[in-house]
């Protein structure tokens, strides 16, 4: 079949194709006009997520961030939230929507439930494209109905929200503060613990700068190196005092006393060996002089002895002093090195006790934190464009719907127009008479009707 044929033919069945669209349309608009009407409005949420875990509050991770929206989503479309918007709308107390559960359900179940399912099946949740916006739409026949399910249910998931941010919050506020009191045990018994030790020791600081033992050492160690060095140099002129009969020590030439009776001695020895050419050994001045000279050196020598004597008494008594100072040293080491480890385990008590005042504080501060965020009542949702009552209904539509009925009943006719052809064929032109007979056409007679004549056109023709 060629196109000129298929077009003969929609003009022979040109009755068909416009009763199958008038049929065609009258049908959808009284289906439209008939239909009830669907309103549909929606409430547009904004989330401010932060992403903080409420016991530690560190960030999470933005794998975790990722899931969020489609989280929220689900929370949106439970159960939980739909009971939530039926208590808020107070739905099971109206008569209307008892006496459909009572036709519906025959009272069985729980209308809290049942309104949940209902308007759960009258609500769709989408989330806004690469933003942080839901958008919940409700669907339904009465305009001001379905705003309100629109706006309850933002509403319950605005209380859901906050309810489910605030719990984990109030549970955390519960642990800290049980572990704030042990902490703050903790820390009383460690400060007892060092007040404790640092009485029984008598430990003021850890500082061992400050320690007057520490000083006291120190001294110590100064008086040995001088009475070392002291002790050594006595020892050392009483070796010279021994030797030589100790005339060559330091403290006997130094002595002037002993200088003096030398001298005396020198000039008294001098006299006597000139007195000892001229005089007899029975001669008075002989004897007077050689006396003078044996009380000189006797006194020389008993002056050398006392102080050699001298000397000698000092090395021991050096030698004792460093013994003393060196026992006492050896005696304040030791009470150094006690007190050293006592200091020791004070700076361990002292570091629990900072350890333990660390945590108590952060305890602290995290249970105040917990505190006030879990009595917030400020939620995380927004709503940015709360639903109002459509003026317009979504569904039917009936301009739409008869378009729609246009088309699809010009395609209906077009289509019974060649099946009706088909199912009673006949010759409507030279292509369909050669189709047939399968011999050629010599020729083709046209007719058609005879133009209509008025009235003074057939005068004139008589005339």
């Amino acid at each position: 079949m060629t196109f000129s044929q298929l077009l003969i033919i929609l003009r022979a069945r040109y009755k068909v194709i416009l009763l199958t669209l008038l049929v065609t349309i009258t049908a959808t608009a009284a289906v439209s006009l008939a239909l009830p009407k669907i309103y549909k409005t929606s409430t547009t949420l904004l989330l401010n997520y932060k992403g903080t875990d409420p016991v530690s509050g560190h960030v999470l991770p933005a794998q975790l961030v990722s899931g969020y929206m489609a989280t929220q989503i689900d929370i949106v479309t439970s159960r939980r939230v739909a009971l939530k918007a039926v208590d808020n709308l107070g739905l099971a107390q109206q008569p209307g929507f008892k006496q459909r559960f009572q036709k519906f359900a025959n009272g069985n179940g729980s209308i809290r439930e049942w309104l949940a399912d209902s308007l759960l099946k009258m609500v769709e949740v989408s989330p806004s494209r690469e933003s942080s916006m839901i958008e919940i739409t409700a669907k339904g026949s009465d305009p001001a109905f379905v705003a309100a399910v629109a706006n309850g249910f933002a509403t319950a998931y605005q209380q859901l929200n906050l309810q489910i941010k605030v719990e984990p919050l109030q549970q955390a506020a519960k642990y800290f503060t049980e572990q704030v009191k042990t902490l703050r045990a903790d820390l009383e018994q460690a400060q007892s613990k060092l007040s404790k030790y640092q009485q029984e020791h008598g430990l003021v600081s850890t500082d061992n700068r400050l320690d007057v033992e520490s000083a006291r050492l120190n001294d110590l160690s100064s008086q040995l190196v001088q009475a070392q060095g002291q002790a050594a140099e006595a020892s050392s002129r009483g070796n010279q005092a021994m030797g030589s009969g100790g005339r060559d020590s330091p403290d006997v030439i130094s002595n002037t006393l002993i200088q003096n009776l030398k001298s005396s001695l020198a000039q008294a020895e001098g006299k006597f060996a000139q007195l000892s050419k001229n005089l007899d050994v029975n001669h008075p001045q002989y004897q007077a002089a050689k006396a003078e000279v044996d009380r000189l050196r006797a006194e020389l020598n008993s002056n050398i002895s006392a102080t050699n004597n001298g000397v000698a008494n000092n090395g021991r008594i050096l030698r004792q002093r460093e013994a003393e100072v060196r026992a006492a040293l050896a005696a304040q080491t030791a009470k150094v090195l006690q007190l050293n480890r006592a200091r020791d385990e004070l700076s361990v008590m002292v570091k629990d006790v900072e350890s333990a005042q660390h945590a108590y504080d952060a305890a602290n501060l995290r249970l105040t934190q917990s505190e006030l965020e879990g009595q917030s009542n400020q939620s995380d949702v927004s709503v940015l464009n709360p639903a109002a009552a459509p003026m317009f209904p979504v569904s039917p539509n009936v301009a739409l719907n008869v378009v729609l009925s246009v088309v699809l009943g010009a395609m209906l006719g077009l289509a019974l127009a060649v099946l009706a052809e088909l199912a009673n064929r006949r010759v409507r032109s030279s292509a369909d008479l050669v189709n047939v007979l399968k011999a050629p056409v010599l020729g083709s007679i046209t007719w058609g009707k005879q133009p209509r004549r008025f009235g003074f056109s057939k005068l004139f023709l008589s005339q």
